[in-house]
């Protein structure tokens, strides 16, 4: 049942990726993707917040330290672009924990930088 939380949102966000990876390719810097995802995001309707701030909370206490530049679609899932040689346990665990910190149960984590998207989905 988890596997389904948010899933019509995240089959547009994936199928936005893939038309950004079809028309650019790969070896761009992860800005210039950003930014193309958030041309197909808006020519959808879907609403999204680029280089979001997330303030982390440590015993009901916000910290100083926040995480910048979050892309948050719908107010529902955070997606984290890369474009690297390939996604990694590290890249996954970043993106675990933005959804500890934020609450938000679902993430993606998309890779541009090879010549196949990249995609993995998460709940927490």
């Amino acid at each position: 049942m988890n596997e389904r939380i948010h899933g019509d949102l995240t089959e547009k966000i994936i199928g936005s990726a893939f038309e950004v990876h079809n028309e650019l390719g790969s070896g761009f810097l992860e800005g210039v993707y950003e930014e193309a995802l958030c041309i197909e995001l808006w020519k959808k309707g879907i609403d999204f917040e680029e280089q979001k701030e997330l303030e982390i909370v440590y015993k009901n206490k916000p910290l100083k330290h926040t995480y910048k530049g979050l892309f948050l679609v719908g107010g529902k899932i955070i997606v984290e672009l890369k474009a690297t040689s390939g996604l990694t346990n590290n890249d996954e665990a970043q993106l675990v924990n933005y959804l500890k910190a934020s609450g938000i149960k679902v993430g993606l984590l998309i890779n541009f930088g090879l010549s196949k998207l990249e995609i993995r989905r998460r709940v927490y």
